[in-house]
């Protein structure tokens, strides 16, 4: 199993939208990240800071999988105004952050 994690910003009083839009994650969405081989999905919030993580059986499938998916560019258009995200051009999803430890 692979683990990749991001960041981003939570745009300023969108904390509750935020929270409510993924309460309401679409089926759809939910369905590419699981053709995507994405599972233990999580995501913290710290004051403005996002930090997600998962596990995949490969980061380079489940990059592919989701810059290739129409819904999520459906999606990532839908949570534009509550968050900033940077992209990776590369990938087209976010950049994966650099491990500086890891107890396993």
């Amino acid at each position: 199993m692979e683990k990749f994690t991001w960041t981003a910003k939570l745009k300023d009083g969108m904390k509750q939208e935020y929270i409510k839009r993924h309460d309401e994650i679409w089926p759809e969405m939910v369905k590419v990240l699981k053709d995507a081989k994405i599972s233990n999905y999580t995501i913290w919030i710290d004051g403005d800071t996002l930090f997600g993580y998962y596990e995949c059986e490969s980061v380079e499938f489940a990059a592919k999988t989701q810059a290739e998916s129409p819904i999520v560019d459906k999606w990532n258009e839908y949570m534009k105004d509550v968050m900033e995200m940077k992209k990776d051009p590369a990938t087209g999803t976010h950049p994966k952050l650099e491990l500086a430890f890891s107890l396993d």
